[in-house]
């Protein structure tokens, strides 16, 4: 079932998704050779908790990290460890934040010094996947219009798209309905409509798209070894549009 918000409902997921966006403004300068995953992971806890808030994917189904630190080929639902960042990795840093019983989530990939070439257009490609979908975010599109535009603009240029790993609605849970797909047809599944809140998230691999999971129960990386990028935001469907919640002043990171 898809929970509509009211408008005390979505401030509420602004001051949640506010929380988000300053810990990506707060840990992005530290992503530089040498720094931890788990360095990064207390850091963006420390900023979770001193607006109020909490870490929401801590002890998420016994995920033990306070976010997830994706690095290469891990796609998603990398744990934060003592692995330290080498010049030319790229990390996908996923943060969640509960606040007032309300959540936001987005990530962000970022470039560890000089980068290659390929990895550096497979992260920009990946983040504007995510600006393509959102081309169709409005009220009497279907959901499969965004999912359409994720997967062709991936595959355009080359790319990949992972069917095992998807967005989802966001509110008082994590995980809400619907389901999204970042693949599809136009014209296909659920109708938008105004007070939809949405995860919407493209995750994009340099190679082939079948991914496989480790022995961890969670860290989820490419089948070929090959990077995979990932780029989130938690948005709300509005009258004429959309609102972007996880971003400040919709300023690009």
């Amino acid at each position: 079932m898809i929970i509509i918000k009211s408008e005390r409902e979505i401030e509420l997921m602004r001051q949640a998704g506010k929380v988000v966006a300053e810990v990506f403004e707060a840990v992005k300068p530290m992503i530089t050779p040498g720094v931890t995953t788990k360095e990064l992971a207390h850091k963006a806890e420390e900023v979770i908790r001193s607006f109020g808030a909490y870490p929401t994917f801590k002890n998420y189904n016994g995920f033990p990290g306070a976010i997830c630190t994706s690095v290469n080929d891990v796609l998603v639902h990398g744990i934060p460890s003592s692995q330290k960042l080498k010049e030319g990795d790229i990390v996908s840093l996923d943060v969640g934040a509960t606040l007032n019983g309300y959540n936001g989530d987005a990530c962000r990939t970022y470039l560890v010094g000089k980068v290659s070439k390929e990895a550096e257009e497979l992260v920009q490609v990946t983040e504007e996947c995510f600006f393509e979908a959102l081309k169709f975010a409005k009220p009497g599109n279907h959901l499969g219009d965004l999912s359409h535009a994720i997967q062709v603009h991936a595959e355009n240029h080359g790319f990949s798209v992972p069917r095992d790993y998807t967005g989802h609605g966001i509110g008082r849970g994590l995980h809400e309905d619907p389901v999204i797909p970042n693949y599809g047809e136009t014209g296909r599944g659920v109708i938008l409509k105004e007070g939809m809140c949405l995860a919407i998230e493209p995750i994009i691999h340099q190679g082939r798209r079948e991914t496989r999971l480790m022995n961890d129960g969670w860290t989820a990386k490419t089948i070929d070894g090959k990077l995979a990028s990932h780029y989130e935001n938690t948005i709300v469907i509005t009258s004429t549009g959309y609102e972007i919640l996880t971003m400040l002043s919709n300023k690009e990171d």
